[in-house]
């Protein structure tokens, strides 16, 4: 990790800040990986210990001074180091005259271990106490003192003390050693600075400036300045990826701010990111910039089992992960999985954690929201001790952060789990089995007042302190080691749950949350903590950064984003104006469909799959159609293969029905068949036609649970030459909804089929009376709001460069009403409505004028 600050006052010599403990932990780390052990909360712990340190203080007598501040300056040519930190317990003597003549330095370290088995201290801990006594006996001019390592039992209160006499000699000499040591660091931060300051004041944005993005760069640059939230609202087209990243790298060189979050929950868009820092690297750049990826997706073994029996990178990790850190930081830019994989084999170290580490000493960080916002996997190396305004923080895809921020802010308990502990607990502990029965008991209350339907609660705080306890006895059972066997992981999982509830339900207020409980359908009682409006959480994270930025190329309305993701209301909001022309593309609102629940049916299935037919055997391309639901989507399919013939490119040879199989299904076996269709439709004369066999397309199903691979093969039929159309049937809100980019004519057209609303449910029920109670309109925020995100980002698919053409056509009667309209982007004000008698004629008419 990067333990030091390097601040750079202008006119004046730099220095670079460190503290003692992070400065002994980084330089003497050493041993294994190992979370056998499973996991206190250390915010717990460090309150915890807090009061142990306290405590012991107390009972020192008059002449113990606790929690005495230290400061030492080493002064360099081009740098001085301060160092500085706060000793527990100090104790000083002076003769007659006034003089110090005796110094004893205290170190206090509260544990859950067992101490009384400690032969000696532990080597950091130690190291720490031993910075202390040369910093004061180097300003008392003491020949010796005394160092005391105090350790204390956070479980019993045992206490162990452990106490050594250094001539001054001797710890000068070993202080002297490990500045020694550090200098090698500190030399690599100053001279990176150094380039990295110069390198920004002579970088020229990589491209001419399209149309507006000039703009765009200097609203991003003015709101980092004034420290403020952006909200932007920018159009695919409009650069917004490298017109975020370039002002937010120039505002690193006015020394606003130490590092960039580039976050982002989508591969494809980090991507961006990384291309972004490379061409600036390629510019001439001299920042460092690191993409984090998730820690299954770096893990070397068959699975992520960190401890050092079993994994080869976990066993002595810290005994090499320093000089692999160094390697990497001296000769990489842009650190991918890739580069991290490649070292992490090299030095044998865990490549996640190298990854961690490694992003210390980078300027840019390419993550996933939770880094940043989750309460339980933030990186606290960036935002504990109270550090706050270092980082900038810009948001993509910003219109996936209102349901992230829910899920991350929620949390549930399971009743059933509950007695599934029990049961595992039994044969382990009396007191884990007695604590999680009253949990039981209190879980079983609220499950008998819930009854069949959802419930709200007011007040958990019973339950709540009897999971406290349960997390507490669980916790110390960790720390000893104790094992259930085959049901480790099931507990550990538990566990967390339980810790992140207890952690929410003290967080949580009604002007934000609701509490509620209702039934699965395996009629398991759940106890939610559901948070509604995550805009306070969030905003607690926001106030660490000096600046943010949201973006998104659907952040309409507004309002309701800016309601949702902040907390302040002194805010900005740019929209930037789309770069292409809508000669190139047609947009269609379908007005005599829709995807209501009320409608479905096979006569409501066989219009979509008629636009569908008409749109297609316009114009031999691509097409991607979007439904709300793979059961919809497979019943529209069912009808729209009777219109064509089908060449169906990624079903199962055992999922093919016959017809489908069949190299000419309209042959005479079928025409029965075929004909009964038409009847039962009522379809006109004119769609009888289509029943020829004359028409194919190339077909594409997107399933539920896609691997890696298979997502990969999807898309790379788009790259493929064919003699027909293909039509690939994705869903609302999916894997290829958004993030995915089609150009140079690989697709040509995005149909989508109904207005995307969210399922009725307990949450979106509960979401539209929150809102309607808090003067909102409960189901626009609740339902229409979500639902368009979803139709415009499908749509969005389409026309992602200035050369691509094509047609987007929106199928559903609701698109008419104002409410839905007001969400469009403005560039789509040359919308025309259609019906399905008409469409076919629309399409030809803008193919033919292109």
């Amino acid at each position: 990790m990067k333990v030091a600050r390097l601040v750079t006052p202008e006119g004046e010599k730099a220095q670079i800040n460190i503290s003692v403990r992070h400065l002994v932990e980084f330089l003497l780390r050493q041993g294994d990986i190992d979370d056998r052990r499973g996991s206190v909360d250390p915010f717990e712990a460090m309150q915890e210990g807090s009061r142990i340190h306290r405590k012991i203080q107390s009972s020192m007598g008059p002449f113990y001074r606790a929690e005495v501040p230290l400061k030492y300056k080493a002064e360099y040519d081009d740098y001085d180091i301060g160092l500085e930190g706060r000793v527990d317990g100090l104790v000083l003597d002076a003769d007659e005259d006034g003089v110090i003549t005796y110094g004893l330095v205290d170190e206090i370290k509260g544990m859950y271990a067992d101490i009384s088995s400690m032969e000696k201290p532990v080597l950091v801990h130690e190291a720490q106490a031993k910075c202390y006594a040369y910093i004061v006996a180097k300003e008392y001019s003491l020949e010796s003192i005394d160092v005391q390592m105090t350790y204390v039992s956070l479980e019993t209160e045992e206490i162990k003390y452990f106490k050594t006499t250094y001539s001054f000699a001797e710890i000068e000499e070993w202080f002297l050693q490990i500045i020694e040591i550090f200098r090698k660091w500190a030399d690599f931060q100053y001279n990176h600075k150094m380039d990295l300051l110069e390198s920004i004041h002579s970088l020229d944005f990589p491209y001419e400036y399209r149309d507006g993005q000039k703009r765009l760069v200097t609203d991003v640059y003015r709101s980092i300045y004034r420290q403020k939230i952006l909200f932007m609202q920018a159009p695919t087209g409009t650069g917004k990826t490298i017109a975020n990243v370039f002002p937010a790298v120039m505002a690193l060189g006015q020394n606003l701010a130490e590092r960039v979050f580039y976050l982002t929950a989508k591969t494809a868009t980090a991507i961006a990111a990384r291309d972004a820092y490379t061409l600036l690297v390629e510019g001439g750049y001299e920042g460092k910039t690191i993409m984090l990826t998730a820690k299954e997706k770096l893990c070397l073994c068959d699975e992520a089992d960190c401890n050092p029996d079993y994994c080869p990178y976990a066993r002595g990790h810290f005994d090499r992960v320093n000089d692999a850190i160094y390697e990497i930081i001296t000769k990489e830019s842009v650190i991918t999985r890739e580069v991290i994989i490649n070292y992490a084999q090299e030095f044998v170290v865990c490549p996640f954690e190298l990854a961690l580490d490694v992003s210390t000493w980078c300027e840019g960080i390419i993550c996933d929201y939770n880094y940043v916002f989750d309460p339980n996997v933030y990186l606290k190396r960036f935002f504990a001790d109270g550090k706050s305004k270092e980082s900038i923080y810009l948001i993509d895809e910003a219109h996936n952060m209102v349901d992230r921020a829910r899920e991350m802010y929620s949390e549930e308990l399971i009743k059933e789990e509950i007695l599934s502990i029990k049961r595992y607990a039994k044969p382990v502990s009396k007191k884990l089995t007695n604590a999680l029965e009253k949990c039981n008991r209190v879980m079983l209350e609220y499950k008998r007042e819930c009854e069949a339907e959802t419930t709200l609660f007011d007040d958990i705080d019973i339950l709540v302190s009897y999971c406290e306890n349960l997390q507490v006895i669980l916790e110390q059972l960790f720390k000893k080691e104790v094992k259930f066997g085959i049901y480790q992981d099931e507990v550990l999982d538990f566990y967390f749950r339980l810790r992140n509830f207890t952690a929410i339900a003290y967080e949580q207020d009604q002007a934000h949350y609701r509490i509620y409980g209702d039934f699965d359908k395996d009629k398991n009682f759940h106890l939610h903590l559901f948070c509604i409006d995550p805009s306070a959480q969030l905003q607690t994270r926001l106030n660490m950064a000096r600046a943010t930025v949201y973006f998104s190329a659907t952040l309409l309305p507004i309002d309701y984003y800016k309601d949702l993701l902040c907390n302040v209301k002194d805010v900005y909001a740019i929209y930037v104006d789309s770069v292409f022309e809508q000669k190139k593309r047609l947009l269609m609102l379908g007005t005599d469909v829709t995807s209501k629940y009320t409608r479905r049916g096979e006569d409501e299935y066989m219009k979509f799959a008629r636009y569908i037919y008409e749109i297609v055997s316009k114009k031999q391309g691509n097409y991607m159609v979007f439904g709300p639901s793979y059961k919809f989507l497979e019943d529209v399919y069912s009808q729209y293969k009777n219109l064509v013939k089908v060449n169906y490119l990624n079903k199962s040879e055992e999922e093919i029905t016959p017809i489908e199989k069949d190299e000419n299904p309209f042959n005479d076996e079928n025409v029965d068949n075929i004909n009964q269709s038409v009847e039962a439709h009522s379809l006109d004369r004119d769609t009888e036609e289509l029943f020829r066999g004359d028409s194919t397309v190339d077909f594409l199903l997107q399933k539920q649970n896609m691997t890696e691979q298979e997502r990969e093969d999807f898309l790379n039929e788009f790259e493929k030459t064919r003699e027909c159309s293909m039509v690939a049937f994705c869903t609302l809100g999916g894997i290829f909804s958004e993030g995915i980019d089609l150009v140079g004519g690989k697709l040509i057209g995005s149909i989508i089929l109904g207005a995307g609303l969210p399922q009725i449910g307990n949450d979106r029920k509960l979401m539209s009376d929150f809102f309607d109670e808090n003067g909102k309109n409960g189901f626009e925020y609740a339902y229409l709001y979500p639902g368009m995100n979803k139709v415009i980002q499908a749509a969005g698919r389409l026309i992602r460069t200035k050369e691509d053409v094509g047609v987007i056509a929106l199928l559903d009667e609701r698109f008419r009403f104002g409410s839905y309209r007001k969400t469009f982007p403005r560039e789509w004000n040359d919308a025309c409505f259609v019906s399905a008698e008409e469409v076919g004629n629309k399409v030809k008419t803008f193919w033919d004028t292109l």
